[in-house]
């Protein structure tokens, strides 16, 4: 649950009413508290700082997400713009919200220069405490997460096309984006060449990589081709999924649709396509000449071909109700979505080729009905 800076300051000033877990330092009880065989994340405050109040309510969470360890770690405050101001002082704080970490043996203080959101921090205080939260760890993102340590080998990598958002987590236009972000990734999660990834490019770890990539706003998309790495190109479309969608199938000459799966052009051929209009137009010895034509020509081009010539060869052979019923069959299948994905695809490109063959017999239908009206 998340609970925004003002509706906090509400409730906890309603006498008391509201139960923090973070806990309060001035200078009278900050050294009672602090290196004294526990381990603390601290955070200098001031009331009027606009980045503290966004970090507030998650601060707040990640105290209630390591309350049941409170004999294990401490998560506390401090209004260094206030009475606090001489700890401000004493520990070089010279801006807000400023995080540090303070080790249980008393010894010099560790600056938290990492991500503001509750799993980062909460990551963190895991590592360095050795204490797990309570926090039900979300389901992987459909994109690929980056950082100084993979970038070169995802982004970099000569045989994909990278897309590549850099972002922060305090980013308004960040968070609005993510949830297209991430429907796009799954789109494009059965195709290993066309990447969608993030960075966290406000994490100290990673700031060489903003510098590297000219990142200086956020977000901020960088599109890596596979035979343009060193010169990346700026992606200005909007953020929607849909817009990602339709620029990545432009990238990466795919055919996905924004909803999932292929869209409705996955798998045709213009060639066949003009093949399958002559040869529903035909009959009898001619509909078997362009059997055969496309025959030879589907030895040169292959794949999707050979379902082209299926659907010919079963007409050809008397089966003149197999277009109607297997479209309806295979729409069938698509519609229960109960199959993998790779099953999906290939399902979904033999309705697209009897498509090809059915648009032929629905405008045929159009312009009887068409005559029939005069």
């Amino acid at each position: 649950m998340k609970f925004s800076f003002t509706l906090l300051a509400t409730v906890m000033s309603l006498g008391g009413a509201w139960a923090s877990n973070v806990i309060d330092l001035t200078p009278d009880n900050f050294h009672d508290i602090v290196g004294k065989g526990k381990p603390a994340l601290v955070e200098f405050f001031a009331p009027w700082c606009g980045h503290c109040k966004n970090l507030a309510p998650v601060y707040e969470q990640l105290a209630d997400a390591f309350a049941h360890a409170k004999d294990k770690v401490v998560i506390a405050k401090v209004d260094a713009d206030g009475v606090g101001k001489p700890l401000g002082q004493e520990f070089g704080v010279t801006g807000f919200p400023t995080l540090k970490w303070f080790s249980a043996d008393g010894s010099e203080p560790e600056s938290y220069d990492g991500g503001r959101d509750l799993d980062a921090l909460a990551g963190f205080i895991t590592q360095k405490a050795g204490v797990k939260s309570n926090i039900r760890p979300p389901p992987p993102p459909a994109y690929k997460a980056l950082d100084i340590h993979n970038f070169d080998e995802v982004a970099l990598d000569a045989s994909k096309d990278v897309l590549v958002t850099f972002t922060a987590p305090w980013c308004g236009h960040c968070k609005r984006m993510k949830p297209f972000y991430e429907e796009a990734a799954l789109v494009f999660a059965p195709e290993s060449d066309c990447v969608l990834a993030n960075v966290d490019a406000d994490a100290q770890v990673n700031r060489p990589l903003a510098e590297r990539y000219g990142v200086g706003s956020f977000p901020t998309i960088k599109f890596f081709p596979k035979g343009n790495k060193e010169d990346p190109e700026l992606y200005e479309g909007e953020r929607t999924a849909e817009a990602f969608v339709e620029y990545m199938n432009s990238k990466c000459g795919t055919k996905r649709s924004p909803k999932g799966g292929l869209n409705d052009e996955a798998g045709r051929i213009p060639e066949f396509d003009t093949l399958a209009e002559r040869f529903f137009d035909a009959a009898g010895s001619v509909r078997q000449e362009i059997f055969q034509d496309a025959s030879t020509l589907a030895a040169t081009v292959g794949g999707a071909a050979k379902q082209y010539l299926k659907v010919m060869e079963k007409v050809v052979n008397g089966s003149e109700e197999y277009l109607e019923k297997e479209s309806k069959r295979l729409a069938s299948i698509l519609a229960k979505r109960t199959l993998s994905s790779a099953k999906l695809d290939e399902i979904k490109i033999k309705a697209n080729i009897l498509s090809a063959f059915r648009a032929v017999e629905e405008k045929a239908d159009t312009i009887v009905r068409e005559a029939a009206e005069l």
